[in-house]
Parts: structure tokens; C-alpha cells; sequence
């Protein structure tokens, strides 16, 4: 992990303000998902991007259900009931 020697207080809903030069930098804008995973003593913000349940490809995404599908694995599941 790179340091930015940038330090924020956590205001009393426990909330944290983004410095704009790293909202600029990973293009997160108001709307943008962020997911929050913790190990140890460490929080990691993660930009979130959706993925295929199947495989975790960002790539050719449809909506299967309410589920993130891959086109590759859509045709995998199609051949698989057609065979």
C-alpha cells in the first residue's frame, strides 16, 4: 500500500471525507460504490465493480435474475441445459 500522508478525522456519524486529488485519481464520484473490508487493525476502501457470480470477469455483464452474468458464462450455462 502507498502512503498519502493525508490524515482525517472521523466525525461523529463516523463518517470520513475522500481528499478529491484520490476521488480524481480512481475516477469515484458521488454514486460510486465503495466496498469496506477490514484485517487486523486495517480498513480497506475498494472501489466497487461489478463481476460475473461465475467467474469475476467485468467484461460483456447482463442481468440474469438480478445477478451479474458474464456473456462467456452465459453461453457455458446455454450449452450445458442444451446438452
Amino acid at each position: 500500500m502507498k502512503t498519502s500522508g493525508i490524515v482525517r478525522q472521523i466525525d461523529s456519524l463516523g463518517r470520513i471525507v475522500l481528499p478529491i486529488e484520490m476521488r480524481n485519481r480512481l475516477d469515484i464520484t458521488p454514486g460510486t460504490g465503495v466496498e469496506i473490508f477490514y484485517e487486523n487493525d486495517q480498513i480497506v476502501l475498494k472501489k466497487f465493480q461489478t463481476t460475473c457470480i461465475f467467474c469475476e470477469s467485468r467484461e460483456n455483464l447482463v442481468d440474469l435474475g438480478g445477478k451479474k452474468v458474464c456473456a462467456r458464462c452465459v453461453d457455458r450455462l446455454v450449452k450445458r441445459v442444451n446438452d
